[in-house]
């Protein structure tokens, strides 16, 4: 076997254009504690297109394989590792616990080989394919702590999510509608809004030319100080910006605002003459750990969920991939096979 692999390889923090696919990468040796996976099918995740840009207060450190989320199967084990075997089918969770986050901190899933932390690797199920293991971690195990792991949505709810077509949008409608929830998605067109309403979604608005805010108002009513009537149940809000305020008016008194991200800005204008006079809850929610991804991929195996995935690309094509998430040119995810 080759002692070299294909590995899409940051080199500086940039454009997207100035990651590269070289196929002279050294191929990772298993250490103690650790295992080499041939990496069967990675994904991408907004994530991605920060650390290629480069974050304030992060140093990363290059050159790095980027890509958080991967699949496949073990072809080499530490000498100490005991509970793992070459040929073990399996899924990562990104996040080493000691060195930070895979893809970014240590070499990723875009590659064709990675070293892989033991206490990183979860079986997988017979009946799930790579691909849709590939798809869950971030955006669907951020999306389950968020409405499932913290018990924030129940039956008959009314759940607006904002960003609805990328990795944790979709995967909180879906989710929120496994859940039994009226969902509001909203996106930035119309056929991304259809293709929302295909997955499941009630209702679907074009943010582009419809104010969310005023469209959940027209359709339930102004939310009442007085009483429960009126409003959403729950805005999933991860954007931030300048949806942080039309966020809360549109929630009903008790709503909850649940927040995972803000990629539209982390520093929004604020009222809290809605916070206090509409009791409403402000709930954060951070990452995802593997009870969360074991959920996930037993919802997968027995058919209750099945992640959405936008196309399917080879490592070549990588990058390519990953400029339509940061255009926001997807419905869904980016699975790279490398």
């Amino acid at each position: 076997m080759s002692k070299t692999m294909k590995a899409l390889i940051l080199d500086q923090h940039g454009d997207i254009d100035s990651l590269r696919v070289t196929t002279d990468k050294p191929l990772p040796a298993a250490t103690p504690g650790h295992v080499v996976i041939r990496v069967r099918a990675s994904s991408f995740n907004y994530h991605d297109v920060f650390t290629v840009q480069g974050m304030p207060g992060i140093k990363v450190p290059l050159p790095v394989v980027i890509g958080l989320d991967m699949a496949g199967e073990i072809t080499e084990v530490g000498s100490d590792v005991q509970d793992w075997k070459v040929g073990d089918r399996v899924l990562v969770n990104p996040l080493n616990r000691a060195k930070g986050l895979m893809g970014e901190m240590l070499d990723g899933g875009m590659a064709e080989y990675c070293l892989v932390s033991v206490g990183q690797l979860i079986a997988l199920p017979d009946k799930v394919g790579f691909d849709d293991a590939a798809a869950l971690p971030v955006a669907y195990g951020t999306a389950h702590r968020m409405l499932i792991t913290h018990k924030t949505v129940k039956a008959g709810d009314r759940v607006l999510v904002l960003g609805a077509s990328g990795g944790v949008g979709t995967a909180s409608v879906i989710l929120a509608k496994r859940l039994g929830a009226e969902v509001i998605a909203c996106a930035g067109s119309d056929a991304k809004a259809q293709r929302l309403k295909d997955l499941g979604a009630d209702h679907v608005i074009n943010y582009r030319d419809t104010d969310f805010s005023k469209w959940a108002i027209n359709q339930y009513g102004k939310p009442q100080r007085r009483s429960y009537e009126g409003g959403v149940d729950m805005v999933i809000n991860f954007t931030g910006g300048d949806t942080w305020v039309p966020s809360l008016k549109c929630l009903k008194r008790g709503g909850t605002l649940l927040v995972c991200g803000a990629t539209a800005g982390h520093d929004p204008k604020e009222d809290l003459r809605y916070v206090w006079s509409f009791e409403l809850n402000i709930k954060g929610s951070n990452s995802f750990y593997d009870e969360d991804l074991k959920a996930l991929l037993e919802m997968v195996a027995e058919g209750s969920i099945a992640p959405l995935i936008d196309r399917k690309v080879p490592l070549e094509q990588a990058a390519a991939g990953l400029a339509l998430i940061r255009d926001r040119e997807v419905l869904g995810k980016v699975i790279v096979n490398p």
